[in-house]
Formats: structure tokens, C-alpha cells, sequence
């Protein structure tokens, strides 16, 4: 049921509270069953609402930020995020310590790329490879070792060659995650030599 109002699961704890709060209304206050229903119903879609995921650029000003360019990183966010889930969820089902942290470190390294473009979506050109290539292609890796990891007689080969791809694979996201971070510093080492020059030439006197 994935749309504008989120997922299944506001709707499923929405749902809850709506089937609670009819018996609490009807059986421990003593209002109507009927008029109990009533109540939840508001209740209910008031939640769904309430707990629907934040959506991408959500209070932005997008005319702002430029409609094309913001449709472009949207796109790209949008395709992406399901990987990134995937390996969030995918790391609490991997025994190896080591790796579960490695798995988790890709996961926060995504939502901070993700975090990056929506701040600034001129940027979604530098991490596009990373977005439709790297991201889906590590949730693929880890889901993999995963499944030789949970196997009764795992081939450990198999395992360290995964392992070494991963390894990789975490190089490639800092490197991604890094080039954003440059991005931002723009001019920053040519400000810093004007100003190195500038007081040179100043202390003197």
C-alpha cells in the first residue's frame, strides 16, 4: 500500500490503535459501541496521516531548488531507497559480527547520500553511479552472504570472496559519500590561499 500516505505499516499501527480504543471507549468508559466506532474512525485516519514516512523534499521550497533538478535527484532517491532498506534489514540476519557492522556502515552511508542530495539536488549528478549501481549491487552482495552465511555447511571460500566484495564495496561508498562532502567545500582551498596572501601581505606593516 506503498503511496502518498506511506506504507503498510502506519496503516497497520493506525489500525491497531482504532480496533483498541473501541472496546477501551465501549467496555472501560461505557460509551456506545456505535458511537465508540464513530470516534475511531477519525482517529484511525488521523493516524495514517500522522505516521505516514516524511516524503522526499517534503517543505522545501522547490521552485527554489529548480523543479528539473529536483524531479532528477527525486527519481534517483526514489529507485534507490529499497536497496538501502534492504540492507538495513539484511544486517540484523547476518551472524558475522564484522560484516553486520560493515553492512550497517553501507546503510549510513546511503542515508547520508540520500540526506546530501535532498539538502542539495545539483549533487545528484556526482552520486548517480552510486545511487542506480553501487547501492543495489552491495544490497545484493550482503543478501548473498547471508544466504552462504545460514547454509549448514557454508563454503568458507565462498564467503571470504564475498567478504572481499564488500570490503570494496564499503571503499566505494566513502569515496561517494566523500566527493559530496568536496562538493560542498567548493572553493574552499582558493579562499584559503587568498587569505593566507592577504594577511601575509598585511602583517607586514
Amino acid at each position: 500500500m506503498t503511496s502518498w500516505l506511506g506504507n503498510d505499516g502506519n496503516w497497520i499501527v493506525a489500525g491497531l490503535a482504532a480496533a483498541v480504543l473501541v472496546p477501551v471507549l465501549s467496555f472501560g468508559l461505557g460509551v456506545p459501541f456505535l458511537v465508540s466506532a464513530i470516534i475511531a474512525v477519525p482517529v484511525f485516519a488521523g493516524l495514517v496521516v500522522l505516521l505516514a514516512p516524511r516524503k522526499l523534499f517534503e517543505g522545501m521550497d522547490v521552485n527554489a531548488l529548480g523543479r528539473g533538478r529536483v524531479a532528477f535527484a527525486r527519481d534517483l532517491l526514489n529507485e534507490a531507497t529499497p536497496s538501502a532498506d534492504r540492507l538495513r534489514a539484511v544486517a540484523g540476519r547476518i551472524g558475522d559480527k564484522d560484516m553486520t557492522a560493515r553492512v550497517k556502515h553501507l546503510a549510513d552511508i546511503a542515508s547520508d547520500v540520500f540526506a546530501r542530495v535532498e539538502a542539495n539536488p545539483d549533487s545528484a549528478t556526482t552520486v548517480r553511479r552510486f545511487l542506480s549501481y553501487y547501492l543495489p549491487r552491495a544490497a545484493e552482495v550482503a543478501e548473498g552472504f547471508a544466504v552462504i552465511e545460514a547454509k549448514r555447511a557454508p563454503d568458507q571460500t565462498q564467503l571470504g570472496e564475498v567478504r572481499s566484495v564488500l570490503v570494496k564495496l564499503e571503499d566505494a561508498f566513502v569515496h561517494y559519500a566523500d566527493s559530496l562532502a568536496d562538493d560542498e567545500l567548493g572553493s574552499l582551498d582558493t579562499d584559503l590561499r587568498l587569505i593566507q596572501a592577504s594577511l601575509k601581505e598585511d602583517l607586514r606593516h
